[in-house]
């Protein structure tokens, strides 16, 4: 195997992908979050564990670009 080729697939895949999951674990698991008690700063639960996920969401994809990016 050169070089290119083991570059290629460094690019194609990385453990670093593996940080997205918890973000579609979370969210698809709806029956987790399907309530209104507690309210979290005046929004039901649903539409607050949903909001907070999508700001984890995005923090741990910034983190996987940065870390996937090419030098």
């Amino acid at each position: 195997m050169d070089r290119n080729e083991r570059t290629r697939r460094t690019r194609l895949w990385s453990n670093w992908y593996l940080l997205l999951l918890p973000t579609y674990a979370a969210v698809l698991w709806v029956p987790f979050f399907n309530r209104v008690e507690p309210t979290i700063l005046g929004f039901p639960f649903f539409y607050a564990y949903q909001m907070i996920w999508v700001l984890i969401s995005a923090v741990l994809t910034g983190i996987v670009f940065f870390a996937t990016r090419q030098q």
